[in-house]
């Protein structure tokens, strides 16, 4: 009888993966990849089947993580600003606390070594946040305005606001408003 595999062994794994990913892209080598979760690089085999089902578990791991952290106890009932300042400010808080992992991800969404599969399931993870942003947004912007734009722009503020509050830590909350009010602002009516 098999051994079970071990929760542990299997997160460890993961975070190497993506401590490595997020310095050295997705070519970034198994065996140090088992090294840095200090286990043998067969054992990493043992887990995933090959180089690609890390990546893609790592991928749709942190996507979840994400996707939980963006509705954990989201203002249904706040107005429209609230709700887009409440998405925006966990956006960020994760971002924050989570450097290694955004910049995996960000590795991760661009890699061919990511299946479609994996991407459609990542995207799914996000439909109700899309749809509660669509939602508060929809009497803010322009309806003919082009949704894709205001995700660019989104995209572009967040790692901005990122990236300065990861050169000042101490002005965290003042960054994250700020940026806010540049995205409200931005594409209001």
């Amino acid at each position: 009888m098999a051994r079970p595999l071990s929760e542990k062994k299997r997160e460890a794994i993961l975070a190497s993966a993506a401590a490595l990913v997020a310095t050295q892209g997705t070519g970034a080598p198994t065996a140090r990849i088992a090294a840095g979760a200090g286990v043998a690089e067969g054992t990493l085999f043992t887990y995933f089947a090959n180089k690609d089902e890390l990546l893609n578990q790592l991928f749709l791991d942190i996507e979840a993580d994400l996707a939980k952290t963006m509705l954990e106890a989201y203002p249904a009932d706040a107005e429209p600003r609230a709700r887009a300042k409440y998405l925006w400010d966990r956006f960020l808080d994760w971002g924050a606390a989570n450097p290694t992992r955004r910049k995996a991800l960000r590795q991760l969404k661009v890699s061919d070594r990511v299946s479609k599969e994996s991407k459609k399931r990542g995207e799914a993870l996000f439909r109700d946040m899309k749809a509660k942003l669509e939602e508060t947004l929809a009497g803010h912007v322009d309806p003919d305005g082009a949704s894709f734009y205001i995700g660019v722009v989104l995209d572009g503020l967040f790692e901005s606001t990122l990236e300065a509050i990861a050169a000042s830590p101490g002005d965290h909350e003042r960054f994250k408003k700020a940026g806010f009010e540049v995205f409200w602002k931005g594409i209001a009516r």
